[in-house]
């Protein structure tokens, strides 16, 4: 098996703003696996409020080459393990994990869902983020798009702009990005504008001592983000997020996410299928999890001026599935 990757710039379709800071692109690492002449494709993004910088993981890349280079082809939840001795970030095992499961799909001649026995007759839409901006421009955005989901990014609590975005007649949600207060979140949890909203992200900073405030039982969805990050998290959350955010970077791949969400299922928790910028690389990856999914967020493709590759792809919120072998994946 050969390992290849590749540095590059994701230009945004316009800056996008979040609580976190303003953002015109993300530099990416596209990882390639390949195997007689087939090839299977991965992604991961930098981050700089996680921490993840693209360095980091060339350095961690060009550390583990050789040893990864010297597996056998077996399956895929094999490779997972070996991975996981090597103590790299979740990022990267995430796009390591993905590529194998695509190469191994293709060398199969089966795609994901074929391989793991995962039927569905319906996938939930995809959501479209609305980045920070004025409340009147927020709505203009929404107005002009024929989606039907959008999530709208925020950082601050205000009851008058959420009324506006529900009368709108979409379907909303919050991703409060770590920005709201406890008193925040004590009001809005016991109103029904928290009915209305599909769900509420990530609403204050990460931490135990926060978010033992929220109460799942009232009327907000609460859906975690940073809070979830494996499934050994899952149990302290029960009695004060409804939802979890799946993202797959976060949790380091498929396969670890495929377990997060047999434990989320088994405590009741409903499931988003979440990204990062990410091009269809990413977004094909994500995408063969969503027949599990209540929630999907998957428009990163859709963000980017300079997509990389074919696969699954995004219309107008309508997921629609690759059913190549592997995940789909063609590089353009």
């Amino acid at each position: 098996m050969k390992l290849h990757w590749q540095l590059v710039r994701l230009k945004l379709k316009e800056t996008f703003t979040i609580s976190y800071g303003a953002y015109s692109y993300r530099e990416a690492i596209i990882i390639t696996l390949s195997h007689n002449g087939i090839s299977g494709y991965g992604e991961c993004t930098a981050i700089d409020y996680y921490g993840i910088q693209s360095k980091d993981l060339i350095a961690s890349l060009v550390r583990i080459q050789s040893q990864i280079e010297k597996q056998n082809i077996e399956h895929p939840a094999l490779f997972y393990t070996f991975l996981k001795l090597h103590h790299v970030s979740t990022f990267l095992t995430s796009a390591l994990d993905c590529a194998y499961w695509d190469l191994f799909g293709k060398l199969e001649h089966k795609n994901f869902l074929t391989l793991n026995n995962i039927s569905y007759s319906t996938l939930p839409e995809s959501s479209f983020t609305i980045s920070i901006a004025p409340i009147e421009k927020q709505i203009e955005k929404i107005n002009a798009l024929n989606w039907q989901k959008f999530k709208v990014k925020c950082n601050i609590c205000n009851f008058n702009s959420i009324e506006a975005l529900l009368n709108t007649e979409k379907e909303i949600a919050l991703d409060a990005n770590g920005s709201f207060s406890i008193e925040d979140c004590k009001l809005l949890e016991d109103t029904s504008l928290a009915e209305r909203l599909h769900y509420i992200e990530q609403p204050m900073p990460v931490g135990y001592s926060n978010y033992i405030q929220l109460n799942a039982s009232k009327k907000a969805n609460w859906m975690a983000d940073e809070d979830c990050q494996e499934k050994e998290s899952l149990s302290q959350l029960i009695s004060h997020y409804r939802t979890i955010n799946i993202k797959l970077v976060k949790v380091g791949g498929l396969t670890p996410a495929l377990e997060l969400i047999r434990e989320a299922k088994k405590n009741n928790f409903k499931i988003m299928m979440g990204c990062m910028t990410e091009s269809t690389v990413g977004i094909s990856a994500g995408a063969v999890l969503t027949p599990f999914a209540d929630y999907v967020d998957l428009d990163g493709a859709n963000l980017i001026a300079n997509d990389l590759a074919d696969g699954t792809t995004i219309d107008k919120g309508k997921i629609l599935l690759s059913e190549k072998p592997g995940l789909g994946i063609c590089m353009k």
